[in-house]
């Protein structure tokens, strides 16, 4: 795998009609050494379904990154669940995916869900599994291998059966779903979220608005990553300003400047003057620059406390992210849009922005740069931070 291929996942569910909980829950994971996903699906619908596959997806979670041996994960989470007297099947049903960080082997461990849906060059493999059984119960293993335009998903039993009843005797169906798929994937090339959408979107148009069962879609999708740099702020030293200049301007991958200082540092090593656009000013926020060899140039501290605010409200969703073209924005918008963030933080402290209250090696950029990395690792951004 290429060192810049990136596992872009994403995840979208249906509530049953009537129902303000969904009883899907999916939960994953990127550790250095892993990305663990986990698909629950609890029995029945609203709050107690939610409820119980909340709880079977956080002890899988907490237990595989953990690096309990999977026999022991399995059996004190079977062991948990109990089973429905009336139905005789389990409160809560799973899909595990685990993929190896460094060699992109997967390992699919799945009790009761649909089978999982693997894609290869575009077209659908049906992957080779056995059973083992653990506690009575039985569990199906799959493995494989990924490699750049490979989409694996697991579904919610909602999924398929979209539409039984009403368009397809037997609901949407594995097939079928499988073969959808392979039409999405042949328009263009993708990211987890269209393909996942395209499904989810397609699952409630065949239930005609009448949600039947809560229907949950997951999918993995391997692409180019999409890694960006912020530098913001001079560097202490102002004889290491055209290493980090350097480094900035030879970056793979999308460049911002946060900072009037700092760009105009860049911009005199580029020999250029920075062009204000001002139809970008705002009443609390200064407009943005434009520099030839940088995607885009902002104010510092206000702007990165604004952009840290749009990407709160929205809970870190690019779909959700309210459009206005002001610096804020679009430096919310390059910092949703990256897969991979490496912060370049210079530490000469601007007495102007200083808080009394602070020591004088904390500044303000500091703390709201660390704030905003704190809250984008939560939500599974890879994250780096460097101090110059």
């Amino acid at each position: 795998m290429p060192v810049d291929s990136f596992l872009d996942i994403h995840t979208s569910s249906l509530n049953r009609k009537g129902e303000e909980l969904c009883g899907d829950k999916v939960k994953y994971l990127k550790t250095e050494n892993k990305t663990i996903i986990v698909l629950s699906d609890g029995l029945g619908s609203g709050v107690k379904a939610n409820i119980l596959a909340t709880l079977t997806t956080e002890i899988l979670l907490k237990m595989l990154t953990a690096d309990i041996p999977l026999v022991e994960v399995l059996k004190t989470v079977i062991a948990t669940l109990p089973i429905c007297q009336v139905r005789k099947i389990a409160y809560s049903t799973f899909t595990i995916i685990e993929i190896n960080s460094e060699t992109n082997r997967f390992k699919v461990i799945n009790f009761d869900n649909p089978n999982c849906f693997y894609f290869r060059q575009g077209k659908a493999v049906n992957l080779e599994s056995h059973t083992e059984e653990i506690l009575n119960r039985k569990i199906h293993i799959a493995k494989g291998q990924l490699s750049r335009g490979d989409f694996l998903a697991a579904a919610s039993d909602g999924i398929l059966y979209a539409g039984m009843g009403i368009t397809l005797n037997f609901g949407w169906g594995w097939e079928n779903i499988s073969q959808f798929i392979e039409e999405v994937l042949a328009q263009k090339s993708k990211t987890a979220r269209e393909i996942v959408q395209d499904v989810i979107q397609t699952t409630r148009s065949l239930y005609q608005g009448e949600v039947g069962d809560d229907a949950t879609f997951v999918g993995v999708y391997v692409r180019s990553r999409n890694p960006l740099m912020i530098f913001t702020g001079p560097p202490l030293n102002e004889d290491t300003d055209e290493v980090h200049i350097d480094r900035l301007l030879n970056f793979q991958g999308r460049k911002v400047i946060c900072g009037g200082t700092t760009g105009n540092i860049v911009a005199n090593y580029l020999g250029e003057t920075i062009e204000m656009d001002l139809s970008t000013i705002r009443k609390e926020l200064p407009p943005i620059g434009m520099l030839s060899a940088i995607d885009l140039v902002t104010e510092g501290i206000l702007t990165i406390s604004k952009a840290t605010e749009y990407i709160k409200n929205c809970e870190g969703d690019l779909s959700r992210l309210k459009f206005d073209n002001n610096g804020a924005y679009l430096l919310a918008r390059e910092i949703l849009q990256a897969d991979s963030i490496h912060f370049l933080v210079g530490q000469s402290i601007n007495e102007f922005y200083q808080n009394p209250l602070l020591p004088k090696n904390i500044s303000i950029r500091r703390s709201l740069i660390e704030d905003l990395v704190k809250f984008l690792r939560d939500k599974q951004k890879e994250v780096t931070i460097e101090y110059c």
